[in-house]
């Protein structure tokens, strides 16, 4: 593709318009998506609300700044606070933009503390995004050759081992704050585990650590919660969000509570895009939309009925691992490389992703129906059997 940088390995198909779960190419041909443009499209595509909200916006005003005050900032921020029990948000456009402002939150914590190299524990096969500080929290090999020297200032753990966790607290000082995927997404849909989780909220209470859990990923009712770390019954200190908060938007939150709330003054952190009147008006209606139409439900209960569908087609079938997962955001692991499934899922006029080599990953929108979820358990049942059986 000329004049486009080399930077994805694109599929050959091109899709021209969508309406709810299903999208079309611009050959005519219709695909189940099972993957909802990587946990974005929330509301699956054409929703009536959203394109309408965001048309009637778009109409009034795109753009201001954060120079001035904006009324839909504060609606969306009050809202979030209801939802994650969290106190305050600062908005911006992307995930890896949220995560970047929780590291400057954790390292502005650390300062204000007295200590001079702050250090945040991140976590083996983690994802945080692709800026320099992100990428250097991300615990992928292959994403950060070639960039070095990464940013120092992080220790890296194994996910789900809290006695990891114990070791670091025992012999450094500089700590200040252990970020987390509530469910690794780009790791391979690894879950952790709810008393890993209140354990690690004891250890952080203890050590006046900050708790940073990403859900850039997990969020805005994926998991069946409106937020995964919800599942474990804790309040981080910082959460972020992204992804599935615009409904295809650009926007992200990093919200604060506890003892990172009210850190940050007025030239410390900004954004020229981030917060403006056409993102927050696409937010405020993705999360009224999954409300009145009960999709935190719906996204846990028709998780539940593709788990146990793909768990009964596939019992028995040499070559699955492990299939896991929470609400919509799902995990087949296989014990070989499988990313040719990819295509043939295309061919079968299905979209899925492969990630870590092995996992098949299902994000499909919180609107899946329930004999949408029957469809996909049944191709992707018979491309899984015959991949393994070629």
């Amino acid at each position: 593709m000329p004049y486009l940088m080399n930077t994805y390995n694109r599929l050959p198909v091109a899709f021209s318009h969508g309406d709810g779960s299903w999208v079309t190419d611009t050959e005519g041909r219709i695909y189940l998506d099972a993957l909802s443009g990587i946990a974005v499209s929330t509301l699956g595509h054409n929703h009536p609300e959203l394109v309408a909200a965001v048309a009637a916006q778009a109409g009034r005003l795109l753009h201001t700044s954060n120079l001035y005050r904006m009324p839909q900032q504060e609606q969306l921020a009050s809202k979030l606070a209801a939802l994650s029990g969290m106190e305050e948000a600062f908005f911006c456009n992307s995930g890896c933009e949220a995560n970047e402002a929780a590291i400057k939150l954790a390292r502005f914590y650390g300062h204000k503390k007295g200590i001079e190299n702050p250090i945040v524990v991140v976590m083996e096969k983690a994802f945080h995004g692709r800026t320099l500080a992100t990428l250097s929290a991300t615990g992928n090999r292959k994403a950060q050759a070639g960039f070095e020297p990464l940013v120092s200032g992080f220790v890296r753990v194994q996910y789900n081992d809290i006695d990891a966790i114990r070791a670091i607290a025992e012999r450094n000082t500089s700590v200040v704050a252990v970020m987390l995927e509530i469910l690794q997404g780009e790791g391979g849909i690894c879950v952790a585990a709810p008393d890993y989780l209140r354990s690690l909220r004891k250890i952080c209470d203890e050590r006046e650590w900050l708790l940073i859990c990403d859900e850039v990923q997990c969020g805005i009712g994926r998991t069946g919660y409106w937020f995964g770390y919800q599942h474990s019954g804790i309040l981080p200190d910082i959460a972020t969000l992204a992804k599935g908060l615009g409904g295809g938007i650009p926007v992200g939150a990093c919200l604060a509570a506890r003892k990172a709330a009210g850190l940050f003054c007025p030239g410390n952190h900004g954004s020229t895009f981030g917060g403006n009147q056409l993102a927050m008006t696409a937010a405020l209606t993705v999360l009224d939309v999954i409300e009145r139409k009960g999709l935190v439900a719906n996204a846990g209960e028709t998780g539940n009925r593709i788990r146990a569908g793909l768990s009964e087609a596939l019992a028995g079938v040499a070559g699955v691992v492990e299939i896991r997962g929470r609400g919509l955001m799902i995990g087949i692991e296989l014990d070989s490389p499988c990313a040719e499934l990819v295509t043939y899922a295309l061919d079968a006029g299905l979209l899925i992703n492969v990630t870590s080599e092995k996992v098949i990953r299902l994000l499909p929108p919180l609107t899946f129906s329930a004999e949408e979820a029957e469809q996909l358990v049944l191709r992707l049942s018979q491309l899984i059997r015959a991949f393994l059986s070629a």
